[in-house]
């Protein structure tokens, strides 16, 4: 998180570049819910009804809350933080600062504890890959052991990209550690098409001279290759440059491009898109090991910070997500406006290299929060119904959003679910939000693993498709 003034304006500048670059915990569900109707506009005429009361859960009709696991010893407590989710099979992997919990969720309605793993180090977001599991850390650490300390030496320290065994869910396995520069924020598994191997797009950014493995200029990201048959021959291959001009000098309303925050990849597309602080890029990614930046742009009026991507489903659009106030603002309020700290539509036009960004608009959420949540556009991911543009994303205490983006030009609500400040006033919220199997699930800083479900026209066809693995940030397709 990065905390960054607002932006004022609205424009969006475009440049072209074709660059060579461990018991079972208990289920509850909150017993206030309130129904409320559902905006449809970021532009409605009609200001946003006032939000719940504390602790209190409201919704639109058309989505309801089924369970909820809070978070457990030893990943509890005052240095506990939710961070993101895989899936695979009938479990749900949620990251923590602490570590990471493996949910049973064979039951939506009652998911239980499987397995847990302390092994502290920020942010600890997840991605899964038949019996491996990889995570990501982005703080110095003493070493590379789940043991290790936090370090305050700029010399002698570790991060990285950590490798599990989960083929035991009870009783995951570490075994592997890959140091990659400026550590691991977030990770992006791309699998090649051999099925031999799959690459880690290691995003990072913030260099300092200060710091003897993270020094600037640091325009670049790490590709861990991990051979599947060898897993514990993981290594960095590659650290591609994506910004040779050094990226958006930034401003006193965005921020400079140090590195990259969040690469999704849409690997049968040979496609990926990169928010990376103060760039949004589309990228060639034929060659796994070898990415290439095939268009670039830049909103220096209301973008401060390009956090993370989603395509959709045909692979002609791109929902860039920013984080204006680095997710511990309160940024969805009348005075930061429909604009800033939400998401980017942009339609992609062309064709091989000659393809470009084009933006379409802005969406927002069209409830104001009060000046105690913080809350901006976060995690989200596909609801997966054929010939629709539809998306459930994280909004923090904004809560969880499932807008139509059909219409580039013309985004729409279709439902919400959130819970009302919490009780001392601080941070929390739903940090990711995704559909999986028929079901919403969001992982929330503060209060656990939460289970949603939505009942739609608009929606319904998605709970027939059936996924066996599931990482956001690796975008598989679906015929609904």
């Amino acid at each position: 998180m990065t905390p960054l003034p607002a932006a004022r304006g609205s424009s969006v500048t475009h440049s072209k570049r074709r660059l060579a670059c461990a018991a079972a915990a208990g289920v509850a569900v909150a017993a206030v819910v309130s129904v409320v109707s559902v905006g449809t506009s970021t532009a409605a005429a009609a200001p946003p009804p006032p939000g719940p009361g504390v602790d209190q859960i409201v919704s639109s009709p058309n989505m309801k809350q089924l369970a909820n696991v809070p978070a457990t010893a030893p990943l509890s407590g005052a240095s506990s933080t939710g961070t993101d989710l895989a899936f695979t099979g009938n479990y749900a992997i949620q990251g923590n600062y602490l570590g990471f919990t493996v949910y049973d969720i064979t039951t939506p309605s009652a998911p239980r504890i499987a397995g847990q793993v302390l092994c502290p180090g920020a942010q600890n977001d997840v991605s899964v890959h038949g019996n491996l599991l990889f995570l990501s850390t982005d703080s110095r650490r003493s070493n590379d052991t789940c043991e290790s300390t936090s370090s305050s030496s700029g010399t002698v320290y570790w991060e990285g990209i950590k490798i599990f065994d989960i083929a035991d869910k009870a009783n995951p396995r570490y075994i592997k550690s890959v140091e990659t520069a400026c550590g691991s924020h977030t990770h992006t598994l791309v699998p090649d098409k051999a099925g031999t191997d799959v690459y880690l797009y290691v995003s990072s950014y913030s260099p300092s001279t200060t710091l003897s493995k993270c020094q600037p200029p640091h325009d670049k990201i790490s590709i861990v290759k991990v051979p599947l048959a060898a897993p514990t021959t993981a290594s960095v291959v590659a650290t591609p440059v994506l910004f040779p001009d050094g990226g958006n000098a930034g401003s006193s309303k965005t921020s400079a491009t140090t590195g990259c925050h969040d690469i999704t990849a849409y690997p049968s597309k040979d496609l990926a898109a990169g928010a990376c602080m103060g760039d949004g890029v589309l990228l060639d990614i034929a060659d796994r090991g070898n990415p290439r930046v095939i268009d670039r742009v830049q909103d220096n009026a209301n973008f401060a910070f390009w956090h993370s991507a989603t395509f959709n489903n045909a692979g002609t659009k791109v929902i860039f997500t920013d984080e204006l106030g680095g997710g511990g603002a309160a940024t969805c309020n009348k005075k930061t406006g429909p604009t800033r700290g939400a998401d980017g539509i942009y339609d992609i036009t062309g064709a091989g290299d000659t393809r470009d960004l084009v933006f379409r608009s802005y969406f927002k959420i069209p409830r104001y929060q009060t000046n105690t949540e913080n809350c901006v556009a976060h995690n989200g991911s596909l609801v997966p119904v054929a010939g629709k543009d539809i998306m459930v994303q994280s909004w923090y205490q904004g809560g969880v959003s499932v807008w139509d983006f059909t219409d580039s030009a013309g985004p729409r609500e279709i439902a919400f679910w959130e819970r009302g400040p919490l009780p001392d006033g601080g941070s929390g919220g739903t940090w990711s939000a995704y559909y999986y199997n028929g079901h919403i699930y969001s992982s929330d800083l503060v209060k656990g693993l939460d289970v949603l479900d939505i009942s739609d026209p608009a929606t319904d066809g998605a709970k027939s498709v059936r996924f066996t693995e599931l990482n956001v940030q690796t975008q598989g397709s679906y015929a609904g």
